[in-house]
Formats: structure tokens, C-alpha cells, sequence
């Protein structure tokens, strides 16, 4: 095995992730973050069935994941006339082997980095430094960071591995002529709310339009008054013609620059209203993407997570994703060895089925039933099942669910990534 350790780019859920699966395979590894101190910011995201199985296989457990969120229960689409379109079980109480988990993303994030720190990978993390640049070698790969007040380190690894997000640096060398961000042209504020949780203790609710719409779900267990962190995401469409705003987005806002698309959002069971103007900080994001590359792979540097296949966040598939593709790189590792076998057998195995993934997003992902509802009639209805046949809309979520690596049969039969005890 090559002393040189693979080098990680970046310190996210994706990255960490990945550290976590090295350090479990006996593999060096040398994570660098950009920031110089980690803390448990963002909001509300879920994990999937097939991430929660490799975070429990990483030694990450129940106990653990239920600090930072709740296991799911339902996933439900209501219309704007506040009737119910389609509701399914999910994770355990559908039938998985595993739950989804609804959690904080900054709070999973910790979770990881202290998993990683705790056993034994303090002198392996090197914070305040970001990866500019790569450079390949017949027998190794060299990187440079910098930090923000200009000092410059190089590091040697085996290979580099750019876990470094939306505006990967490792991205922008492989694809120095890539193309912006594709915007949506949805806008999407977000928040959490204590309230009282909907339907059952833990359901995904959308709501509305599918330009037009809201998602709401607890991130938290119920407190001694019985009120739960409610997480929430308000989205709307506008024109693209002028392209992608510029300016600071992922910024705090005013709840006045967006709460008039939704006045009198009013009903029985949610004031959408009164859930707004609970928050505290409210931050304003563009549903951006990019457009997929033919590989993730150049020489011994490898592209995962948000570097390789940042998506519309709407089938709850972009942290999963990247907690998956950590560990099949590492199952990679075992079966071709630490060298550029692995990642391009990595990259042969994902990089076009999950840039389909990407595009099948664009298409609104699982909130393309709103989109179906109100091409047939314009979003009123008084039954459903006048609009669409139950078996219409279970085969399109199980045909979501199958792109995205997390249908019930499939998943609960298929063997494990990488085999208990494993290492290299």
C-alpha cells in the first residue's frame, strides 16, 4: 500500500465521509478544509434509506443520528387547495431495512467530523486551507493551498480526491472552460420554526404548486413542550431571461422580500403564514446546478459529491449521493488498489448513471407530480383520483426512487459496498 495518503478536498458531509471510510479501510488520508473552524450551520436535509445503511456500516448508529434528526415517517404532496395528491410511508415504516432520516445538516456534519477526530484523525484534518490547484506525477499527485490571508502549503498524496463542493477548484482545473451554474429560475428561501409536527410525528410535506410551493419536516425530536425544529424551504419561479442574479446569494433576508407569495396560505392543519414569521434567520438560495461532465477523473484526481454532480435539491439525493459515493470509492480502493484503477473504475460506475440523476432533477425530481396534477387541471380537483390512477403515481415515484439508488426491494436485497471489517 502507498505511505502517500489520498488527499480530500474539502470538509463537508462528502469528504468527512470519505476520511471516515479510509481511516475504517487503514488507508492514510489528509482532509483540507477552507474554513478555519467548523460549526454546525445550514438547516434541514434528508438522507436516504442507502446513506443511512453506510453511515450505520461506517459505525455511525441510531443512537447517534437520532441527536441530530428524526427517522421519517411520510412523504406527502398536497395541492394549493390544501387536499392531499399522494403520501407514501417512508424508510422503516415502508418496509426498508433502514430509516430516512430528516436532520440538520450542520449537526451531521459535526457528527462526522468528530466520528473522524475521535478515532484518531485530529493530525489528519488541516483546517483554514483551501485546494487551488493539482498537479500530476507518474507517481503521486502534488496540491496547492492557500489560506485567506495568502499563505501557500503543497502537499504530496497518492491521489487527490475534490469533495470541495459547487465551486471546486479541482472541478474548475479538469473543466476550465465550464459553463456557470444552470439556474432554474426558482428561488428558495429557508428556515426553521418550532411548531407542532404535521400528519404523522415525521412527515416530508410539499405543498402548493410546482413552481410555487412549500416543503416542510421536524429536524428535531419534540421538546418538553411538545414543539419540534421545524425545518422549511419556500420556493418560486420567475423569469430566467436575464440569467442567474448576481450578487451574494446564500444570504440572510428580510421575511418581507418574500412572504407576500404567501399570503393566505392558510389551512386547518398549517397557517404557512404564522410558520414564516416564527423563524429566526431566514437565507435565500437559486435551485442551481451543473451540467453534467463525460468524467469525474483527470490522471489521479477524482471529482465526488457536489464537485462531481451538485443537483436540485428536490429528491432529497445530494448529501445521500455523496455519502454513497464515498463509500464506493472506497470499495474501489479494495478491489483495485490505491492508484487510478479505483477512481476510473469509480468513475465507470457512477459518473453516468447519477449525471442522469442531475437531469432527471431539472425535471422537478418526485415534484414532478405537481406538475403532472396541474397539467391535467391546473392544480383543482376535488378527488385525486379523478386526475391521476394510484398506480399512475406509484410507478412514477418507484421510477424516481430506482435512478436514485434507493428503491425498497432493490436496496434491502443488495449486498453490502464494502464488507464488515474490511481493510486494505
Amino acid at each position: 500500500m502507498s505511505q502517500k495518503p489520498i488527499i480530500i478536498a474539502g470538509a463537508g458531509i462528502g469528504g468527512l465521509s470519505l476520511a471516515i471510510t479510509l481511516q475504517k479501510l487503514q488507508i492514510p488520508c489528509l482532509v483540507i478544509e477552507s474554513v478555519s473552524e467548523l460549526k454546525p450551520l445550514g438547516v434541514g436535509i434528508n438522507l436516504q434509506p442507502n446513506a443511512v445503511r453506510e453511515l450505520y456500516e461506517m459505525g455511525i448508529g441510531e443512537e447517534q443520528l437520532d441527536k441530530v434528526g428524526v427517522k421519517t415517517q411520510e412523504w406527502a404532496l398536497v395541492g394549493r387547495n390544501g387536499l392531499e395528491i399522494y403520501a407514501e410511508p417512508r424508510g422503516l415504516a415502508a418496509g426498508y431495512k433502514w430509516p430516512q432520516y430528516s436532520v440538520h445538516r450542520g449537526e451531521l456534519q459535526m457528527l462526522l467530523h468528530d466520528t473522524f477526530v475521535n478515532r484518531g484523525g485530529a493530525d489528519a484534518l488541516i483546517l483554514g486551507y483551501k485546494v487551488v490547484s493539482y498537479t500530476n506525477h507518474a507517481d503521486g499527485v502534488s496540491v496547492v493551498a492557500e489560506s485567506k490571508d495568502g499563505d501557500v502549503r503543497e502537499f504530496d498524496g497518492s491521489l487527490v480526491v475534490g469533495a470541495d463542493g459547487l465551486h471546486s477548484k479541482i472541478r474548475a482545473q479538469m473543466y476550465p472552460d465550464q459553463p456557470e451554474p444552470h439556474w432554474s429560475g426558482a428561488i428558495m428561501w429557508r428556515g426553521v420554526t418550532k411548531g407542532k409536527t404535521l400528519r404523522t410525528d415525521a412527515s416530508f410535506i410539499g405543498l402548493g404548486y410546482h413552481d410555487h410551493r412549500m416543503v416542510v419536516y421536524p429536524i428535531s425530536q419534540p421538546d418538553e413542550n411538545g414543539l419540534s425544529v421545524m425545518n422549511w424551504i419556500a420556493e418560486v419561479t420567475v423569469d430566467t431571461k436575464d440569467g442567474l442574479p448576481s450578487g451574494d446569494w446564500n444570504r440572510k433576508v428580510a421575511l418581507e422580500d418574500f412572504l407576500h407569495h404567501f399570503e393566505g396560505w392558510n389551512f386547518e392543519w398549517l397557517d404557512v403564514p404564522a410558520m414564516l414569521k416564527g423563524a429566526g434567520d431566514i437565507y435565500e438560495y437559486p435551485m442551481i446546478d451543473r451540467d453534467p461532465v463525460p468524467t469525474w477523473v483527470d490522471g489521479r484526481a477524482v471529482l465526488m459529491g457536489d464537485a462531481a454532480h451538485v443537483m436540485y435539491p428536490v429528491g432529497s439525493n445530494g448529501a445521500s449521493q455523496a455519502i454513497v459515493d464515498a463509500r464506493e470509492l472506497g470499495a474501489a480502493f479494495i478491489a483495485h488498489g490505491i492508484g487510478t484503477d479505483a477512481i476510473n473504475a469509480f468513475d465507470e460506475k457512477l459518473c453516468k448513471p447519477i449525471s442522469a440523476l442531475v437531469l432527471r432533477n431539472r425535471g422537478s425530481g418526485p415534484f414532478g407530480l405537481l406538475r403532472e396534477v396541474e397539467d391535467r387541471c391546473g392544480g383543482e380537483f376535488t378527488d385525486i383520483n379523478e386526475v391521476m390512477t394510484q398506480q399512475e403515481m406509484d410507478d412514477f415515484m418507484h421510477n424516481y426512487k430506482s435512478a436514485a439508488g434507493f428503491a425498497m426491494e432493490a436496496l434491502n436485497n443488495a449486498p453490502s459496498i464494502i464488507a464488515a471489517e474490511t481493510v486494505v
